[in-house]
Protein backbone atom coordinates (compact mmCIF):
# COMPACT_ATOMS: atom_id res chain seq x y z
CA UNK A 1 0.00 0.00 0.00
CA UNK A 2 0.94 3.37 -0.54
CA UNK A 3 1.69 5.89 1.68
CA UNK A 4 -1.50 8.71 1.77
CA UNK A 5 -0.41 12.01 2.85
CA UNK A 6 -2.65 15.44 3.65
CA UNK A 7 -1.50 19.11 3.35
CA UNK A 8 -3.02 21.86 5.78
CA UNK A 9 -5.68 23.50 4.32
CA UNK A 10 -3.94 26.78 4.93
CA UNK A 11 -2.42 28.96 2.08
CA UNK A 12 1.28 29.01 1.43
CA UNK A 13 3.48 32.02 1.20
CA UNK A 14 5.84 32.28 -1.72
CA UNK A 15 9.56 32.04 -1.52
CA UNK A 16 9.52 35.19 -2.25
CA UNK A 17 7.25 36.60 0.65
CA UNK A 18 9.32 34.05 2.69
CA UNK A 19 12.60 35.84 1.59
CA UNK A 20 10.85 39.45 2.08
CA UNK A 21 9.19 38.68 5.42
CA UNK A 22 12.91 37.68 6.81
CA UNK A 23 14.20 41.06 5.42
CA UNK A 24 11.27 43.05 6.58
CA UNK A 25 11.43 41.26 10.13
CA UNK A 26 15.54 41.76 10.33
CA UNK A 27 15.14 45.73 9.34
CA UNK A 28 12.77 45.92 12.32
CA UNK A 29 15.07 43.87 14.65
CA UNK A 30 17.70 46.58 13.53
CA UNK A 31 15.02 49.31 13.51
CA UNK A 32 13.91 48.77 17.25
CA UNK A 33 17.61 47.54 18.56
CA UNK A 34 18.54 51.13 17.11
CA UNK A 35 15.58 53.50 18.88
CA UNK A 36 16.63 50.95 21.74
CA UNK A 37 20.37 52.19 21.71
CA UNK A 38 19.13 55.88 21.07
CA UNK A 39 16.60 55.31 23.99
CA UNK A 40 19.31 54.09 26.20
CA UNK A 41 21.84 56.69 26.19
CA UNK A 42 18.99 59.21 25.96
CA UNK A 43 17.52 57.60 28.96
CA UNK A 44 21.19 57.17 30.40
CA UNK A 45 21.70 61.34 29.90
CA UNK A 46 18.37 61.81 31.42
CA UNK A 47 19.15 60.08 34.99
CA UNK A 48 22.66 61.47 34.46
CA UNK A 49 21.45 65.14 34.18
CA UNK A 50 18.12 64.50 36.67
CA UNK A 51 20.94 63.32 39.26
CA UNK A 52 23.25 66.16 38.91
CA UNK A 53 19.91 68.94 38.82
CA UNK A 54 18.57 67.06 42.03
CA UNK A 55 22.04 66.99 43.56
CA UNK A 56 22.94 70.99 42.78
CA UNK A 57 19.36 71.63 43.43
CA UNK A 58 19.44 69.92 46.72
CA UNK A 59 23.20 71.68 47.66
CA UNK A 60 21.59 75.10 46.34
CA UNK A 61 18.97 74.64 48.58
CA UNK A 62 20.94 73.82 51.44
CA UNK A 63 23.09 76.50 51.08
CA UNK A 64 20.11 78.46 50.88
CA UNK A 65 18.89 77.66 54.07
CA UNK A 66 22.33 77.72 55.47
CA UNK A 67 22.30 81.12 54.49
CA UNK A 68 19.25 82.18 55.91
CA UNK A 69 19.36 80.67 59.16
CA UNK A 70 22.88 82.33 59.18
CA UNK A 71 20.99 85.52 58.04
CA UNK A 72 18.11 84.70 61.23
CA UNK A 73 21.32 84.15 63.63
CA UNK A 74 22.77 87.36 62.96
CA UNK A 75 19.41 89.34 63.44
CA UNK A 76 18.70 87.24 66.41
CA UNK A 77 22.42 87.96 67.93
CA UNK A 78 21.98 91.81 67.14
CA UNK A 79 18.20 91.74 68.68
CA UNK A 80 19.17 89.44 71.40
CA UNK A 81 21.91 92.34 72.52
CA UNK A 82 19.26 94.65 72.44
CA UNK A 83 17.28 92.59 74.53
CA UNK A 84 19.84 92.55 77.03
CA UNK A 85 20.22 96.04 76.88
CA UNK A 86 16.63 96.39 77.36
CA UNK A 87 16.27 94.13 80.28
CA UNK A 88 19.57 95.89 81.66
CA UNK A 89 17.73 99.19 81.69
CA UNK A 90 14.54 98.49 82.77
CA UNK A 91 16.33 96.95 85.75
CA UNK A 92 18.40 100.32 85.95
CA UNK A 93 15.16 102.58 85.54
CA UNK A 94 13.40 100.75 88.38
CA UNK A 95 16.39 101.31 90.76
CA UNK A 96 15.71 104.97 89.78
CA UNK A 97 12.61 105.09 90.17
CA UNK A 98 12.98 103.41 93.70
CA UNK A 99 15.12 105.74 94.52
CA UNK A 100 13.04 108.76 93.32
CA UNK A 101 9.97 107.16 95.94
CA UNK A 102 12.51 107.00 98.24
CA UNK A 103 13.58 110.48 97.81
CA UNK A 104 9.88 111.12 97.95
CA UNK A 105 9.68 109.79 101.25
CA UNK A 106 12.24 111.62 102.41
CA UNK A 107 10.69 115.00 101.31
CA UNK A 108 8.09 114.01 103.91
CA UNK A 109 9.96 114.40 107.04
CA UNK A 110 10.79 117.51 106.00
CA UNK A 111 7.44 118.21 104.88
CA UNK A 112 6.58 117.23 108.56
CA UNK A 113 9.28 119.16 109.87
CA UNK A 114 8.36 122.24 108.48
CA UNK A 115 4.69 121.74 109.11
CA UNK A 116 5.56 121.34 112.63
CA UNK A 117 7.76 124.41 113.06
CA UNK A 118 4.82 126.24 111.32
CA UNK A 119 2.50 124.89 113.74
CA UNK A 120 4.61 125.83 116.77
CA UNK A 121 5.30 129.16 115.91
CA UNK A 122 1.99 130.16 115.58
CA UNK A 123 2.02 129.62 119.62
CA UNK A 124 3.89 132.64 119.79
CA UNK A 125 1.44 135.80 121.26
CA UNK A 126 1.01 139.73 120.68
CA UNK A 127 3.56 141.18 118.59
CA UNK A 128 5.81 138.32 118.46
CA UNK A 129 2.94 136.83 116.06
CA UNK A 130 4.58 138.20 112.84
CA UNK A 131 5.86 137.56 109.28
CA UNK A 132 9.43 137.56 110.28
CA UNK A 133 12.05 135.85 108.97
CA UNK A 134 12.08 132.69 110.19
CA UNK A 135 8.24 132.27 109.13
CA UNK A 136 9.23 133.83 105.47
CA UNK A 137 12.37 130.99 104.83
CA UNK A 138 9.50 128.50 106.62
CA UNK A 139 7.08 129.16 104.37
CA UNK A 140 10.06 129.26 101.32
CA UNK A 141 11.07 126.32 102.02
CA UNK A 142 7.44 124.46 102.09
CA UNK A 143 6.74 126.10 98.40
CA UNK A 144 10.04 124.55 97.66
CA UNK A 145 8.75 120.92 98.76
CA UNK A 146 5.69 121.09 97.36
CA UNK A 147 7.35 122.05 94.15
CA UNK A 148 10.18 119.55 94.12
CA UNK A 149 7.18 116.65 95.16
CA UNK A 150 5.11 117.80 92.65
CA UNK A 151 8.29 117.53 90.10
CA UNK A 152 9.57 114.14 91.42
CA UNK A 153 5.78 112.68 91.51
CA UNK A 154 5.26 113.87 87.69
CA UNK A 155 8.96 112.06 87.09
CA UNK A 156 7.90 108.52 89.12
CA UNK A 157 4.80 108.62 86.87
CA UNK A 158 6.62 109.17 83.71
CA UNK A 159 9.14 106.54 84.88
CA UNK A 160 6.12 103.93 85.72
CA UNK A 161 4.88 104.82 82.26
CA UNK A 162 8.42 103.99 80.56
CA UNK A 163 8.73 100.71 82.16
CA UNK A 164 5.31 99.78 81.10
CA UNK A 165 6.05 100.30 77.64
CA UNK A 166 9.51 98.45 77.93
CA UNK A 167 8.17 95.79 79.51
CA UNK A 168 5.56 95.41 77.18
CA UNK A 169 8.52 95.84 74.71
CA UNK A 170 10.41 93.23 76.32
CA UNK A 171 7.41 90.96 75.94
CA UNK A 172 7.09 90.82 72.17
CA UNK A 173 10.56 91.04 71.79
CA UNK A 174 10.67 87.97 73.71
CA UNK A 175 8.50 86.31 71.59
CA UNK A 176 9.97 87.88 68.53
CA UNK A 177 13.27 85.69 69.88
CA UNK A 178 11.19 82.77 70.11
CA UNK A 179 10.39 82.60 66.70
CA UNK A 180 13.57 83.38 65.76
CA UNK A 181 15.12 80.39 67.75
CA UNK A 182 12.20 78.09 66.55
CA UNK A 183 13.49 78.78 62.75
CA UNK A 184 16.61 78.36 63.73
CA UNK A 185 16.08 75.20 64.76
CA UNK A 186 13.53 74.12 62.02
CA UNK A 187 16.48 74.88 59.73
CA UNK A 188 18.99 73.37 61.74
CA UNK A 189 16.68 70.14 61.65
CA UNK A 190 16.35 70.74 57.89
CA UNK A 191 20.19 70.86 56.85
CA UNK A 192 20.42 67.69 59.45
CA UNK A 193 18.59 65.52 57.36
CA UNK A 194 19.20 64.17 53.72
CA UNK A 195 17.64 61.69 51.05
CA UNK A 196 18.60 58.72 53.16
CA UNK A 197 17.20 59.88 56.15
CA UNK A 198 14.56 57.64 57.85
CA UNK A 199 12.45 60.62 58.70
CA UNK A 200 11.34 61.96 55.52
CA UNK A 201 8.40 61.40 53.67
CA UNK A 202 5.50 62.78 50.77
CA UNK A 203 3.64 65.19 52.05
CA UNK A 204 -0.40 65.79 50.75
CA UNK A 205 0.05 69.20 49.77
CA UNK A 206 4.15 70.45 50.48
CA UNK A 207 3.88 73.72 48.64
CA UNK A 208 0.66 74.99 49.70
CA UNK A 209 0.61 78.88 50.88
CA UNK A 210 -0.46 79.31 54.01
CA UNK A 211 -2.07 82.35 54.78
CA UNK A 212 0.26 83.83 57.71
CA UNK A 213 2.83 83.98 55.02
CA UNK A 214 4.90 87.03 54.95
CA UNK A 215 7.16 88.62 52.28
CA UNK A 216 10.79 88.72 52.73
CA UNK A 217 10.48 92.10 52.46
CA UNK A 218 8.02 92.65 55.20
CA UNK A 219 9.68 89.94 57.70
CA UNK A 220 13.81 92.24 56.77
CA UNK A 221 11.09 95.54 57.63
CA UNK A 222 9.83 93.95 60.83
CA UNK A 223 13.73 93.05 62.55
CA UNK A 224 14.51 96.69 61.40
CA UNK A 225 11.56 98.32 63.04
CA UNK A 226 12.10 96.20 65.98
CA UNK A 227 16.01 96.97 66.48
CA UNK A 228 15.24 100.56 65.76
CA UNK A 229 12.28 100.40 68.43
CA UNK A 230 14.12 99.20 71.19
CA UNK A 231 17.27 101.65 70.16
CA UNK A 232 14.56 104.49 70.58
CA UNK A 233 12.98 103.18 73.62
CA UNK A 234 16.58 102.64 75.17
CA UNK A 235 17.46 106.05 74.25
CA UNK A 236 13.87 107.79 75.76
CA UNK A 237 14.33 105.46 79.31
CA UNK A 238 17.97 106.59 78.93
CA UNK A 239 17.17 110.48 79.05
CA UNK A 240 14.40 110.16 81.53
CA UNK A 241 17.11 108.45 83.94
CA UNK A 242 19.26 110.97 84.07
CA UNK A 243 16.33 113.84 84.23
CA UNK A 244 15.68 111.55 87.68
CA UNK A 245 19.15 111.37 88.61
CA UNK A 246 19.99 115.19 88.56
CA UNK A 247 16.39 116.76 90.12
CA UNK A 248 17.85 114.33 92.86
CA UNK A 249 20.84 115.73 93.37
CA UNK A 250 19.65 119.44 92.73
CA UNK A 251 16.83 118.63 95.21
CA UNK A 252 19.36 117.50 97.70
CA UNK A 253 21.98 120.69 97.60
CA UNK A 254 18.28 123.36 97.39
CA UNK A 255 17.37 121.16 100.43
CA UNK A 256 20.69 121.88 102.54
CA UNK A 257 20.75 125.19 101.31
CA UNK A 258 17.22 125.95 102.14
CA UNK A 259 17.63 124.18 105.58
CA UNK A 260 20.85 126.72 106.31
CA UNK A 261 18.29 129.44 105.62
CA UNK A 262 15.88 128.22 107.78
CA UNK A 263 18.22 127.40 110.54
CA UNK A 264 19.96 130.55 110.12
CA UNK A 265 16.68 132.97 110.22
CA UNK A 266 15.72 130.67 113.21
CA UNK A 267 19.02 131.70 115.49
CA UNK A 268 19.04 135.36 114.06
CA UNK A 269 15.29 135.39 115.16
CA UNK A 270 16.13 134.25 118.99
CA UNK A 271 19.73 136.17 118.60
CA UNK A 272 17.31 139.64 117.58
CA UNK A 273 14.13 138.27 120.15
CA UNK A 274 17.27 137.77 123.36
CA UNK A 275 18.38 141.27 122.84
CA UNK A 276 14.95 143.12 122.65
CA UNK A 277 14.44 140.61 125.88
CA UNK A 278 17.63 142.02 127.60
CA UNK A 279 16.81 145.50 126.60
CA UNK A 280 13.41 145.18 128.07
CA UNK A 281 14.53 143.30 130.91
CA UNK A 282 16.98 146.46 131.56
CA UNK A 283 13.92 148.55 130.59
CA UNK A 284 12.26 146.77 133.14
CA UNK A 285 14.72 147.17 135.76
CA UNK A 286 15.26 151.11 135.44
CA UNK A 287 11.45 151.06 135.36
CA UNK A 288 11.46 149.34 139.27
CA UNK A 289 14.45 151.37 139.83
CA UNK A 290 12.33 154.87 139.08
CA UNK A 291 9.09 153.50 140.53
CA UNK A 292 10.86 152.86 143.99
CA UNK A 293 12.43 156.66 143.69
CA UNK A 294 8.50 157.83 142.69
CA UNK A 295 7.50 156.21 145.44
CA UNK A 296 9.66 157.81 148.52
CA UNK A 297 8.75 160.76 146.49
CA UNK A 298 5.32 160.32 147.02
CA UNK A 299 6.10 159.80 150.53
CA UNK A 300 7.92 163.03 150.80
CA UNK A 301 5.39 165.13 149.03
CA UNK A 302 2.95 163.65 151.34
CA UNK A 303 4.71 164.40 154.23
CA UNK A 304 5.76 167.80 153.28
CA UNK A 305 1.87 168.15 152.35
CA UNK A 306 1.18 166.88 156.03
CA UNK A 307 3.85 169.20 157.53
CA UNK A 308 2.01 172.28 155.44
CA UNK A 309 -1.62 171.27 157.75
CA UNK A 310 -0.26 172.70 160.97
CA UNK A 311 1.41 176.45 159.23
CA UNK A 312 -2.12 176.87 157.70
CA UNK A 313 -3.73 175.94 161.26
CA UNK A 314 -1.28 178.96 162.53
CA UNK A 315 -2.14 181.23 160.29
CA UNK A 316 -5.53 180.91 159.49
CA UNK A 317 -6.57 180.88 163.88
CA UNK A 318 -4.43 184.17 163.62
CA UNK A 319 -6.48 185.87 161.14
CA UNK A 320 -9.31 184.55 162.76
CA UNK A 321 -8.75 186.23 166.35
CA UNK A 322 -7.57 188.92 164.85
CA UNK A 323 -10.93 189.81 163.91
CA UNK A 324 -12.13 189.86 167.11
CA UNK A 325 -10.43 193.42 167.23
CA UNK A 326 -12.74 196.14 168.22
CA UNK A 327 -13.13 199.85 167.31
CA UNK A 328 -10.41 201.32 165.27
CA UNK A 329 -8.23 198.81 166.23
CA UNK A 330 -9.74 196.54 163.66
CA UNK A 331 -8.02 197.91 161.05
CA UNK A 332 -5.80 196.44 157.41
CA UNK A 333 -2.33 197.17 159.07
CA UNK A 334 0.96 195.07 157.80
CA UNK A 335 0.35 192.37 160.06
CA UNK A 336 -3.31 191.47 158.43
CA UNK A 337 -1.64 191.92 154.98
CA UNK A 338 1.41 189.90 156.07
CA UNK A 339 -0.95 187.19 157.16
CA UNK A 340 -3.60 187.38 153.81
CA UNK A 341 -0.06 187.16 152.06
CA UNK A 342 1.22 184.39 153.92
CA UNK A 343 -2.22 182.19 154.07
CA UNK A 344 -2.22 183.06 150.28
CA UNK A 345 1.18 182.02 149.75
CA UNK A 346 0.86 178.41 152.14
CA UNK A 347 -2.45 177.53 149.50
CA UNK A 348 -0.82 178.10 146.77
CA UNK A 349 2.21 175.90 147.81
CA UNK A 350 -0.79 173.18 149.34
CA UNK A 351 -1.94 173.26 146.17
CA UNK A 352 1.45 172.96 143.90
CA UNK A 353 1.95 170.09 146.17
CA UNK A 354 -1.83 168.54 145.40
CA UNK A 355 -1.09 169.01 142.15
CA UNK A 356 3.08 167.41 141.88
CA UNK A 357 1.63 164.54 144.25
CA UNK A 358 -1.29 163.96 142.12
CA UNK A 359 0.86 163.88 139.14
CA UNK A 360 3.66 162.35 140.69
CA UNK A 361 0.83 159.16 141.49
CA UNK A 362 -0.36 159.12 138.19
CA UNK A 363 3.40 158.50 136.43
CA UNK A 364 3.79 155.76 139.73
CA UNK A 365 0.30 154.22 138.11
CA UNK A 366 1.93 154.57 134.83
CA UNK A 367 5.12 152.97 135.26
CA UNK A 368 3.24 150.28 137.38
CA UNK A 369 1.25 149.89 134.03
CA UNK A 370 4.46 149.85 132.05
CA UNK A 371 5.96 147.82 133.99
CA UNK A 372 2.99 145.65 133.46
CA UNK A 373 3.44 145.78 129.97
CA UNK A 374 7.26 144.92 130.32
CA UNK A 375 6.06 141.76 132.12
CA UNK A 376 3.57 140.82 129.65
CA UNK A 377 6.14 141.50 126.79
CA UNK A 378 9.10 139.89 128.42
CA UNK A 379 6.72 136.69 129.04
CA UNK A 380 6.09 136.92 125.19
CA UNK A 381 9.78 136.67 124.31
CA UNK A 382 10.27 133.96 126.60
CA UNK A 383 7.56 131.96 125.36
CA UNK A 384 9.02 133.44 121.66
CA UNK A 385 12.17 132.11 122.52
CA UNK A 386 11.37 128.54 123.92
CA UNK A 387 9.47 127.70 120.52
CA UNK A 388 11.95 129.08 118.68
CA UNK A 389 14.88 126.51 120.60
CA UNK A 390 12.05 123.85 120.06
CA UNK A 391 12.20 124.44 116.52
CA UNK A 392 15.83 124.61 115.78
CA UNK A 393 15.62 121.36 118.44
CA UNK A 394 13.00 119.81 115.96
CA UNK A 395 15.22 120.18 112.86
CA UNK A 396 18.27 118.47 114.12
CA UNK A 397 16.89 115.58 112.58
CA UNK A 398 17.70 117.22 109.09
CA UNK A 399 21.07 117.97 109.47
CA UNK A 400 23.44 115.85 107.79
CA UNK A 401 20.44 113.53 106.65
CA UNK A 402 20.74 111.52 103.31
CA UNK A 403 18.01 109.80 101.27
CA UNK A 404 20.31 106.83 100.81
Amino acid sequence: MSIVTFEKPVPKVAESDWYYKITELKNSCDEHRRYTFVLGNESQKLRNDTDITTYWSTHHTNSKIFDRRTEITRWKYLIELCYKNLQKEIKDLKIEKEKTEKFIEFLNLNFTVTNHCLSIRDERGATDLCHDIASIELKNEQNILEKLKKLLVEVCQNAWEMINKLEELEMNVAEDLEKKNNTINIDSQLLEITKDSNNISLKPDPLRVSKDFNTYEKWLKQCIDIKQRIENELMNSTKLRETMFVPQNKTLNDLLAQNDKVNYSLRRRIYDTERIKNELEWQKWNMLTDKDKFLKEIEKLENTLYKKLNPKMLVETRCEERLYRTGIELCLDKTTIGLQKEHFQLNNTIKMLNDKLNQTKALHNILIEQINVLDEQLKNKTHALNVDHKCLQYRVQLDNRSCS
